[in-house]
């Protein structure tokens, strides 16, 4: 089965996540349609892993041409391909190099904050602005890290609430539809 087409909303504003890299993996995974299995992308730095799930929302293009990237907040692991039914709590939001190691052309490729329907210790979190500041500091400076020898000169632009987390998906999934 081809997880990228799943459809992005479940109902309402739930959504699914495909998980590629879960909690405590040093390597970043990536889902390849075209054979539907998960595929290295690359390590990440010496020290660096993944604090959270991390995946995609399926049937969505963000501006660097690859689903939208999505962070799964839980005390948990799950798989490579495992699909989470999720709701939304922010947005990270992110600029960074179209092409790597070249800064002639700038994309947004901002990353979902989201929690699992199916969470119970963070049942309650509805907001990203809940979160301790030094945990969006944390989530920033592992955006920053994970990516900082590969040539994408991600700035971090700020936070956004889960409705701007919402709109994001339901954009992306309306000009993945018009392609």
């Amino acid at each position: 089965m081809n997880l990228a087409a799943i459809p992005a909303f479940v109902s309402g504003d739930i959504f699914r996540v495909v998980v590629e890299a879960p909690r405590g993996s040093n390597v970043k995974l990536k889902y390849e349609p075209q054979w539907e299995t998960m595929t290295l992308s690359r390590p990440l730095p010496t020290g660096v892993v993944f604090p959270f799930d991390w995946g995609f929302v399926p049937s969505t293009q963000n501006a660097d041409g690859d689903p939208v990237d999505a962070m799964v907040l839980w005390d948990v692991a799950s798989y490579p391909g495992v699909v989470l039914e999720c709701r939304a709590i922010g947005v990270l939001q992110v600029e960074q190099n179209r092409v790597n190691h070249d800064s002639s052309e700038r994309v947004r490729n901002d990353r979902i904050v989201s929690i699992p329907v199916e969470a119970r210790r963070e049942h309650d979190l509805k907001d990203v602005s809940a979160l301790p500041v030094r945990v969006r500091q944390e989530l920033e400076q592992f955006a920053l890290t994970a990516t900082a020898l590969e040539g994408k000169a991600l700035q971090i632009i700020g936070w956004g609430d889960g409705p701007a987390a919402l709109e994001l998906i339901r954009r992306t999934t309306a000009t993945l539809q018009k392609r």
